[in-house]
Formats: structure tokens, C-alpha cells, sequence
């Protein structure tokens, strides 16, 4: 028998769960976009992504998903020759210097692998290596959403200062933003990106960049940058349809607004705790599944996981069979394998994610962890005993 009724759970990492507020906020008419309101709520939106984003400079905003942030952020810092250094920890780390690559800059790739978190030492090394400082910058992602894996963005700017180097930092935090603690200023990150559609609660469509004083003087001696990228314009337009190229992207506004909204009231820190807390209980569950069975986490030590997302390996057949089961039996979607391939394993059929990012609360949580287990029973896949009363025993310790 398959699902029957009841509201299905996307538990992917992103698109994540969108608040009926925001929902609400975009089921409207198309406003005006010459004047009038929608220029006053635009305005509202940016001293809030700051506040989301930890810091005082700069942030704009692009009509793009996750990929067009990436793309905006370099087209602002890198041309074509441009030496870039990019110490990749997954899927989307090789993705962004893949893109970079295609705009003509050079870049260097520190493999990490898929399992492991970056090692500032190793970054520091490559940077006093480079003994003319050709290097413009050190492109990293503070959670690489493919392995689950959470880079130490502080710990890098540690290594560029002990360098010596003035190579920009740039975070790519379009999984962890509104999830994972970021502190863009006090961490030292000169350009960060992110995306509307993770913890920001909004569906896809929106391309956020941030950007320091010393990110702008690097712009500011750039020979060209594509007139749609340009962060200048965005960032201090002089006329409405700057902030975005062109038409607003009217209903994401009316939805960011509202998302924002919900942040602004629960707090910055109360939703790194909550992310802390769901995160802590979905460990807990999957530590105790894999004591009697295939499960693992992609991640082994707890320091370096993050909070929005969890990257699983189940292996072969049970991966493809638990994400059709809970799907069709329970109205539970949890994301695929993505950049995760392994011998025996093309597809990286055998992992898996969670998405715990954004809009969630402890019953959606357990919620999820239930119709997997429920799946572990009826599909007959071995699992320790015990893991939704670890994942309440977190949950618990509010």
C-alpha cells in the first residue's frame, strides 16, 4: 500500500521547507515595480541578509540559484589568468573551481577527498609557496553539501595571515548560511555566497553576495566585469532595477521578507542552537543504527559535520531501496548521492543526505529518523537498536 494521505517531507538539502508565512507572502498579485512599496520593502532586505550573514558590508542581491553566486562572486575578483587556490572538500568544491576554470582562471586544487574537512596547514603551505603572490584569492566551502563535511573558515583566514598573503577569502555558505554558526567579519571571510533556497527558507532563484572593503578594491582594479554581474551597481544603486539587472524578482522579495521576518524574531544565535540540536539527534540516531548494520556517517568526527546537512553511506542495494520506500510508503524524500561514487558504485547509489536545514522543528526530526527506521524494518536492513531514543534523549536537552 502506498502513501494515502498527510503532507509529504522533502528532506533534502534544498530546496528545504518553506514556512507557510513565506508561502502566504508570495501568493499575491504582481506589484508595481517602478515605485511604491516593493522599492521600500527592497530596501528593508539588505541590513537583515547582513545581520544573517554576521557582517557590515555589503550584500547583494542576483535573480540566480547557488551557481550564478558562484559565478557573480568571481566575475567581481577574477579574470582570465587569474591564479585561484581552491582546497575542495566534495562535489561543490570541485563544482566552483570547475566554474572558475570556465571564466579562464588558474586554479589550484588541494583534494582533500570526500571525508574530511580541509587542512588550514596544508593551505598555508601553497600560500608561501607562491612566492609572488599571484594568488588572488582562496575559494572554500564552509559546507560542502555533497559530503556534509564543515570547513573552519576561521581557521583559514589563520593560514592567509600566517602566509603573509593577501589573497581574498571566499566562502561558498549557500548550504550552511541561517544553519551552521557563520561570522563573516569576525572570521575574516571577504566575500561569502549563498542562495534563497536552504536556510533562508525561500524557493530557488536567489543569489546572495556579500562582500568587504578589501573585496571591493580588488573589483575596483579589475579590467572588466560582465555589466550583469557587478556586484558595484547592486551594491550601491542609484536607480531601483540596479539592485538586480533589471526587473525584481517581485514574489521572491515578498517571500525573503517574510523569511527574514522569522529570523529576525527567533534570533541568529536561537537558530545555530536549534540547527546544534536537530543535528546532535539525527547523529545520535545514525551512530546507533550503524552499531548493528551497513549505516555510516560520511563524517566520522562530530567537529566537522555540519548542522544542515548529514551525507550517509548505506551501500548497495540498500541505498536506492530505502529512498523509494520512504517515498512511496511514508511521503519522506531524502536527498541522493551526489559526487559520492565508489568502486562497485558509479552512481553513488549507496549513499545518501538528510537535509535538517532551515524551517524544522523536533517532530519533523524525529519524524524523519522514524520513517527511516520503519523502512530499515520493512525492507529488512540490519540496524542497531535504540536510535529514536538516542535522537530524543538530544532533542530533550533544550
Amino acid at each position: 500500500m502506498g502513501l494515502s494521505g498527510g503532507r509529504e517531507y522533502l528532506a533534502i538539502p534544498g530546496p528545504s521547507v518553506m514556512p507557510e508565512e513565506v508561502l502566504r507572502a508570495m501568493h499575491r498579485a504582481a506589484p508595481n515595480i517602478y515605485e511604491g512599496e516593493l522599492h521600500e520593502l527592497t530596501h528593508s532586505l539588505i541590513p537583515d541578509l547582513k545581520y544573517v550573514a554576521q557582517t557590515e558590508g555589503h550584500a547583494t542581491i542576483y535573480i540566480a540559484n547557488g551557481h550564478g553566486a558562484w559565478e557573480a562572486a568571481l566575475a567581481n575578483v577574477a579574470g582570465p589568468d587569474d591564479r585561484l587556490l581552491m582546497p575542495a572538500t566534495g562535489r561543490f568544491g570541485h563544482g566552483w573551481a570547475e566554474m572558475a576554470e570556465g571564466l579562464g582562471a588558474d586554479v589550484e586544487l588541494i583534494d582533500f577527498g570526500r571525508a574530511a574537512p580541509l587542512d588550514p596547514d596544508r593551505v598555508e603551505e601553497a600560500l608561501r609557496a607562491d612566492k609572488d603572490r599571484k594568488i588572488k584569492a582562496v575559494i572554500a566551502t564552509h559546507v560542502d553539501t555533497s559530503s556534509s563535511v564543515l570547513n573552519d573558515m576561521a581557521g583559514l583566514r589563520a593560514a592567509i595571515d600566517a602566509a603573509g598573503h593577501p589573497a581574498l577569502l571566499m566562502a561558498d555558505c549557500i548550504a550552511s548560511m541561517g544553519c551552521d554558526r557563520f561570522e563573516m567579519d569576525a572570521w575574516g571571510v571577504d566575500v561569502a555566497v549563498a542562495a534563497s533556497q536552504k536556510g533562508l527558507m525561500v524557493p530557488p532563484g536567489l543569489g546572495l553576495v556579500f562582500f568587504n572593503d578589501r573585496a571591493a578594491e580588488v573589483r575596483k582594479n579589475m579590467q572588466r566585469v560582465s555589466r550583469y554581474w557587478d556586484w558595484l551597481p547592486r551594491a550601491n544603486p542609484e536607480i531601483y532595477y540596479q539592485y538586480f539587472g533589471g526587473t525584481a524578482p517581485t514574489h521572491h522579495l515578498y517571500g525573503l521578507r517574510a523569511a527574514l521576518d522569522m529570523i529576525r524574531a527567533e534570533g541568529i544565535e536561537p537558530i545555530w542552537a536549534r540547527h546544534e540540536r536537530h543535528a546532535r539527534a539525527i547523529w545520535a540516531a545514525c551512530e546507533a543504527w550503524g552499531q548493528g548494520g551497513p549505516l555510516r556517517l560520511n563524517i566520522a568526527d562530530r567537529a566537522h559535520r555540519s548542522r544542515a546537512v548529514t551525507s550517509l553511506r548505506i551501500g548497495l542495494p540498500h541505498g536506492p531501496r530505502l529512498r523509494k520506500w520512504v517515498e512511496k510508503h511514508a511521503g519522506l524524500t531524502l536527498g541522493i548521492g551526489l559526487g559520492m561514487s565508489e568502486e562497485g558504485d558509479p552512481s553513488g547509489g549507496g549513499f545518501f543526505r538528510l537535509g535538517h536545514m532551515g524551517h524544522v522543528n523536533a517532530q519533523m526530526i524525529m519524524g524523519l529518523l522514524g520513517g527511516i527506521e520503519t523502512a530499515f524494518v520493512a525492507l529488512d536492513v540490519p540496524h542497531g537498536k535504540g536510535a529514536l531514543e538516542a535522537a530524543a534523549v538530544e532533542l530533550a536537552a533544550v
